[in-house]
């Protein structure tokens, strides 16, 4: 079976089918391992890329690419205040309290966290969606 490389437009012109067929595919919850797990170990890895105790790029295969940026300004800032402030990185163990979820839709899950620390208690709330086989985090919100 052969697919076709382009296919006509509203505008009457052709468009390549590379970006529908190389583009992230959706993937079902039910071919996805269950999500909470997933959730605890991937807030563990951003709040350790925070702290300075882990490179952001050991996250990059589970965000998405908007998530990956803004995670790595986020940490070059924290970095930038540690600095400023002399301050080691932390290594505060942050103990994941609790985790809340939400499934909209076939392949989505919504959640909300509590991490709490030493020094801080923290909510993190984030969308996953399963793509090409794997849970990836779309969108991240750090309080």
């Amino acid at each position: 079976m052969t697919l076709p490389l382009t296919r006509s437009t509203a505008t009457g012109g052709t468009a390549s089918r590379h970006d529908d067929f190389f583009s992230p595919q959706k993937t079902s919850a039910d071919a996805l391992p269950p999500p909470e797990t997933f959730i605890r170990n991937i807030v563990r890895g951003v709040l350790e890329v925070l702290a300075g105790v882990r490179e952001v790029e050991q996250l990059a295969r589970w965000l998405s690419e908007e998530v990956y940026r803004s995670l790595s300004v986020r940490a070059s800032l924290a970095a930038r205040a540690r600095s400023a402030r002399r301050v080691a990185a932390l290594r505060d163990v942050h103990e994941i309290r609790n985790v809340h979820l939400s499934q909209p839709a076939d392949g989505v899950v919504e959640a909300t966290v509590t991490a709490a620390a030493r020094a801080r208690t923290r909510a993190i709330a984030l969308r996953l969606e399963g793509l090409d086989g794997r849970w990836r985090v779309t969108a991240l919100a750090l309080l």
